[in-house]
């Protein structure tokens, strides 16, 4: 407990650690402040040389809380594995950067923590593949509007759209091995099937832009198989892009699980027996979930 309360009562010398620890800091925090009174309460009946926080340092810890609360949603947002998460991304990222943004009230702890925690967030979007998470956010009928992108690069997501529906490689997709000179030369002879596949590529994208954004709590992917009719080339690509998860968390939840399953005295487990309890242990949380 002493440690804990001088972590807390120096947190605001130290944005990177409380960033780097996202929810690890938030529920020790949490937990202090909803045992405020019960702490100073038993501190006051012990003899002890411990400094204890101020009235000021538990307003500071109230504020963080705060601040921290929005950063516990993205992080179990991303890491879901039960819902559409790729498109979630850039949106929940954007939101990140709105709520650190410093505004004149904000006094200078706050000022601090939130210039660190924006500079640290910028660092690791630049390491993201956005090429892929552009992509995957304009074919989610519920951010095809793109606000979460500045207004000048938006048009840019739909020419990368286009030529990923007229088979041309983008930032998005792997480079193709180099063709023999002989096949390239007759390329040359397909300008009118390539303004054909152009228009039509066009036409499906305005087809899809016409069409009204979905609430936030729907399921892009039943929204596109509700709608593969009407836009049959871009529902290909939608369950291409949307398919794929955030993160790795759901990967690295499931080699825990196993893990826990394949111990020392279980080592002779057969691989099915494995698989069946796993699958055990998932439908077991699914039914707890559901009461």
């Amino acid at each position: 407990m002493t440690a804990a309360m001088r972590h807390l009562a120096s947190i605001e010398h130290m944005p990177c650690v409380a960033h780097a620890r996202w929810n690890s800091t938030l529920f020790m925090i949490s937990r202090l402040l909803k045992n405020h009174e019960a702490v100073e309460a038993t501190l006051a009946k012990q003899r002890h040389k411990l400094t204890l926080l101020t009235t000021s340092e538990w307003d500071k810890l109230k504020r963080l809380k705060t601040l921290l609360e929005p950063c516990r949603y993205v992080t179990e947002l991303l890491g879901g594995e039960t819902y559409v998460s790729c498109s979630v991304v850039l949106p929940a990222l954007r939101h990140l950067m709105h709520t650190m943004e410093v505004s004149d009230d904000d006094p200078a702890y706050l000022v601090k923590f939130k210039t660190a925690f924006s500079k640290d967030l910028s660092e690791r979007q630049a390491t993201l593949n956005d090429g892929w998470l552009i992509v995957a956010t304009a074919l989610d009928p519920r951010f095809k509007d793109l606000k979460c992108l500045p207004r000048g690069e938006r048009e840019g997501v739909w020419n990368s759209v286009a030529a990923l529906l007229q088979g041309t490689p983008t930032s998005a997709t792997p480079e193709p091995t180099e063709e023999p000179a002989k096949k390239r030369s007759l390329l040359l002879f397909n300008s009118d099937s390539e303004s054909e596949d152009e228009e039509e590529s066009n036409k499906a994208l305005s087809r899809y832009s016409a069409e009204p954004t979905i609430g936030e709590t729907d399921c892009p992917l039943q929204w596109w198989s509700t709608h593969a009719g009407a836009h049959p080339q871009l529902s290909a690509l939608a369950r291409r892009y949307l398919g794929s998860p955030a993160t790795s968390v759901p990967c690295e939840r499931l080699f825990s699980l196993a893990g826990n399953i394949v111990q020392k005295k279980r080592a002779a487990l057969s691989s099915e027996n494995v698989n069946r309890l796993v699958c055990l242990s998932n439908w077991l949380k699914e039914k707890k979930q559901q009461k």
